[in-house]
């Protein structure tokens, strides 16, 4: 529970009460300045703050908003607003630990994903759409991406890069692996590109609103409490295969294995912009109103870097055709 204090010139009074539609708040004048005081629960204060923040003007030395902590407020009304707005929403903290995890380096999970693209390039080479499909579900795509945009949400861009980072780690093990077993299996057998690779070199600009969406549908799906093996199936199939394609055309093909790499990189911006976009629509961001600029700031930034990197991107694809 927290207690805000505003003090402010009188001719923002109006301003000030429309901010607090709804809320029982106690109001006093005091000298050439309004004072209100009102009680409010630790689920809307951030909600709170930034309307009173664009209700006073603040360049006045009167004018100034306090919110301090209460060890507790027994009130029936402050309580049925906290279960309001509370319904169905996890604790920010509890999204923070439960992706914790992904911003460190974890040498198995690098290994499982391996293991994952090496499955899913038996079933490529077998043109095994079900073996494909076992790899998808073993390999533990999802989780850097959700990491990703809960931490540039709540203004921890390190974490969100370090998930990314390690992401990007896991796909260029796979890429090598696919390369090098390639490189193996020449030697006992004749290897050739199958249809279900020759699909993966198809790089259409398509695939960034098809990741978009994917992004988008799985942090909304994790979010809601579905199982991350169950929404990662998505995500497995836009990285894993195109880039286990990318190793074995690099061997066999390789003035052509430019393009399931552009295929690899135009899902996975795309999944981190779905992702991002995701995350602001459900409401998620810091708990204290103070690190809100700050985690604006970092949103708007990488989003301005991934459109950037989209815009480049279709140049590339443009030319490639």
């Amino acid at each position: 529970m927290k207690k805000i204090t505003i003090f402010a010139k009188s001719g923002d009074s109006n301003n000030i009460e429309v901010a607090l539609k709804d809320l029982v708040y106690y109001r006093e004048i005091v000298e050439n300045a309004v004072k209100y005081v009102i009680y409010v629960p630790d689920s809307i204060v951030n909600d709170i703050v930034e309307k009173l923040r664009n209700s006073i003007d603040l360049r006045y030395k009167e004018s100034s908003i306090a919110v301090e902590s209460q060890d507790f407020v027994i009130s029936s009304y402050l309580k049925r607003i906290d279960k309001k707005n509370n319904t169905e929403r996890p604790p920010v903290e509890k999204l923070i630990s439960s992706v914790k995890k992904y911003s460190r380096f974890d040498v198995l999970y690098v290994i499982l994903t391996g293991i994952a693209g090496l499955i899913a390039m038996t079933g490529l080479f077998l043109n095994n759409v079900a073996v494909v499909i076992g790899a998808m579900l073993l390999s533990p795509l999802l989780g850097p991406i959700y990491s990703f945009a809960i931490n540039i949400a709540v203004g921890k861009a390190k974490d969100g890069f370090r998930s990314i980072t390690n992401l990007i780690i896991s796909l260029t093990l796979v890429i090598l692996l696919s390369y090098v077993l390639t490189i193996i299996l020449s030697f006992f057998t004749n290897v050739h590109l199958t249809k279900e690779m020759l699909v993966r070199f198809d790089t259409n600009p398509i695939y960034l609103l098809m990741a978009s969406l994917l992004g988008f549908a799985s942090v909304l799906a994790l979010y809601k409490g579905i199982s991350e093996s169950i929404a990662g199936i998505a995500i497995a199939a836009a990285l894993l295969p195109p880039a286990v394609v990318t190793g074995i055309a690099i061997y066999l093909t390789p003035e052509s294995s430019i393009y399931p790499l552009m295929m690899t990189i135009e899902n996975l911006l795309g999944l981190m912009m779905g992702a991002l976009i995701a995350v602001p629509i459900l409401g998620i961001g810091p708990r204290y109103y103070y690190e809100l600029e700050k985690a604006k700031k970092y949103t708007l930034r990488v989003a301005l870097v991934l459109i950037t990197l989209f815009i480049a991107i279709l140049i590339i694809a443009y030319f490639l055709h």
